[in-house]
């Protein structure tokens, strides 16, 4: 969404008034859930006529796709790993701390559930999900272990994607179970570094 795309007749649109409705929007996909939200609780929210919503987005798919999209682009810059200065291990550890979906957005993990029970219903949103906000972290991880390989660090022979998934897994099962995010990157490093790791 461009905030500042010219409305039909010409006149720019209201920043602020859009970033009002978009945060409105992702407060209701946290409480409520993509089918129990509605047009009239948004706005109501962003303390905006349902006439100016709609002037904006045609439909709550619409308004839902901008609200997401806002959130990823907010995280897409940070998304790079610097290994600069990092020995090989701690910059594993930093991509694996890169994954946790609330790295960002404290409310992303149950954002994340919301959209899983709306697989049934309404697919085209866990496909959004999965592309702008699963397939960038577990790449990044994909990614960080590409260049440790070249460095000699990491055994040529790693299925990079398959450790990249295990990683981003463990940040799920931790919240099912109820375990701090904190001690993952260095618990799960600790654990898959030897395996991983390139024999001196």
């Amino acid at each position: 969404m461009a905030a500042d795309a010219p409305r039909p007749g010409g006149r720019p649109r209201d920043a602020a008034l859009d970033e009002a409705i978009i945060l409105a929007t992702r407060e209701r996909l946290v409480r409520d859930g993509y089918s129990l939200m509605t047009i009239g609780d948004i706005a109501s929210d962003a303390k905006v006529s349902r006439p100016t919503l709609y002037r904006r987005w045609s439909t709550k798919f619409e308004l839902v796709v901008d609200a997401l999209d806002y959130g990823f682009r907010k995280q897409r810059d940070s998304y790079a790993v610097d290994l600069a200065g990092l020995a090989p291990r701690e910059a594993f550890t930093e991509a694996v701390r890169r994954l946790d979906p609330a790295y960002f957005n404290p409310d992303a993990m149950v954002l994340m559930g919301n959209f899983a029970g709306e697989a049934i219903r309404t697919p085209e949103l866990l496909g959004i999900l999965r592309e702008h906000a699963v397939e960038p972290r577990v790449t990044l991880v994909e990614n960080v272990l590409t260049r440790l390989q070249d460095e000699g660090a990491v055994r040529d022979d790693v299925d990079k994607h398959t450790v990249a998934t295990m990683c981003f897994g463990s940040y799920f099962a931790a919240f099912y179970r109820g375990d701090g995010r904190d001690e993952i990157p260095e618990a799960v490093v600790s654990v898959l570094w030897p395996a991983i790791a390139a024999p001196k």
